[in-house]
Order: structure tokens, then C-alpha cells, then sequence
């Protein structure tokens, strides 16, 4: 049984993943302001929710340290944990480029660097960050999230260089259009119709398919430095 981390427990993605490492890992999940969801998906799961504001690296020890202090050590890190806004370049203030990198980006930093002095100790663990398709291939009117995603990309791709030697592997998942509220909320449905259409499956993809390729590279101690599309084809 592995000790794994997940940030953005509340989420749609981050539920998903919750349930599938609770089915033989414990499973500890962070969330910013969704306590009452997080209460409720700690009683349906028997997993522990804990706050923390990945922007804020005082509020991202605290958390790690606790949770190491309770559980020995964390084995899997999953950052997924994050925020999407959807407006045109000119839009765009300084404001909102800073809080969605903020998040997106320098939040896999603050909690990558509070729990990997951990593994480096023990010789052992694994770290798969969620990226996303528009990191790879960009999105037209999301110019900051697209570049904080692409920014996940070249952490991972440079972490995993250089955690090797300890053991440790870095991955990533480049979801595509995922039917969950990050989406339906900022789409239209006939926005989501092209996109399906867009997509070789013909089809968005589900939270539960994210997370079941998050534990596959979470288990493979031989893949490190890869970003697996899950995107039905997306781009390809």
C-alpha cells in the first residue's frame, strides 16, 4: 500500500483520481475553499482531505509537513490541482497572467519542492503532474493557461533528468477535452460538439480515463520524462 498525494481532490479530475488510488492506496487530497465537497468525498472514500492554497508556499508546507508527520512519507505525488480562464490576449491583465501562473504553474513547483526531499531520502517515489493537450499543441484564447500547462511540460521533462539517479520518476498527462465542469462551464454545447468532433474518438473523454493513466505512470518505475496524451487522439 502506497501513500499518495493529490492536489485538487474536489475537482472532477481530482475525484476521479482519488477514487482510483483509494481502491488499494491511501489516499490523502488537498482543496483550496471546497470543504463541504471534501468532506463528503472523505466519507464515501475513507481518504483524508487537507486545505491548502498551492499558491502560497507557507500554506503548502504546513500541509506536507502534517502529512508527512502522520502517514512516514508520501510515495506518490500527483499535482493536478489547478484553474482555467478562458479570454483574448488584449483581455488579459497582468492580474489574471500572475494568478494563473500562480497556480498552474508555480504551485507544481511549491509542492513538488516541499515533498521531494522526502523521496530523495528514501531513494523512492513517483510524480505525475496534469498538464494538459492546449500545454502541447496551445488554445486560441487561452494564452496563460497554455503556457503555464507547456511550462508543466518542460518541469517534468527537466525534473525527471535530474531526480533519476534518486529513484524517483516524473511524469505527466496531457488530458484533452474532459466532460467536467472546468469545461461545460466555459463551453458552449455546440463549442464541445467541435471539439468531439475534433477528436479522432469522436467523443470528450472522462475523469475516470485521466486517472487511470495517472496510476499507470505512477506504477511504472521504468517510465520517467514522458508526457502521455490522454486526449482520444486529439492533435495527433
Amino acid at each position: 500500500m502506497s501513500t499518495v498525494l493529490i492536489t485538487g481532490g474536489t475537482g472532477a479530475i481530482g475525484a476521479a483520481l482519488a477514487e482510483e488510488f483509494a481502491k488499494i492506496d491511501d489516499v490523502i487530497f488537498t482543496y483550496n475553499t471546497a470543504a463541504e465537497q471534501s468532506r463528503l468525498l472523505t466519507e464515501k472514500l475513507n481518504c483524508s482531505g487537507i486545505p491548502m492554497d498551492i499558491s502560497d508556499i507557507s500554506s503548502v508546507n504546513d500541509a506536507v509537513r502534517n502529512v508527512l508527520h502522520r502517514f512516514g512519507h508520501i510515495d506518490v505525488l500527483v499535482n493536478n490541482a489547478g484553474i482555467s480562464m478562458i479570454k483574448p490576449f488584449l483581455d488579459t491583465s497582468h492580474e489574471d497572467w500572475r494568478r494563473i501562473i500562480d497556480v498552474n504553474l508555480t504551485g507544481v513547483f511549491n509542492v513538488t519542492r516541499a515533498v521531494v526531499p522526502s523521496m530523495v531520502s528514501r531513494k523512492s517515489g513517483a510524480v505525475v503532474n496534469v498538464s494538459s493537450v492546449w500545454g502541447v499543441y496551445g488554445a486560441s484564447c487561452e494564452v496563460a493557461y497554455s503556457a503555464a500547462k507547456a511550462g508543466v511540460i518542460g518541469f517534468t521533462k527537466a525534473l525527471a533528468k535530474e531526480l533519476g539517479l534518486s529513484g524517483i520518476t516524473v511524469n505527466a498527462v496531457a488530458p484533452g477535452v474532459i466532460d467536467s465542469p472546468m469545461n461545460t462551464s466555459h463551453l458552449t454545447a455546440e463549442e464541445l460538439a467541435k471539439l468531439a468532433e475534433e477528436t479522432p474518438l469522436n467523443r470528450l473523454g472522462q475523469p475516470s480515463e485521466v486517472a487511470k493513466a495517472v496510476r499507470a505512470l505512477a506504477e511504472n518505475r521504468f517510465i520517467t520524462g514522458q508526457i502521455l496524451g490522454v486526449d482520444g487522439g486529439f492533435g495527433g
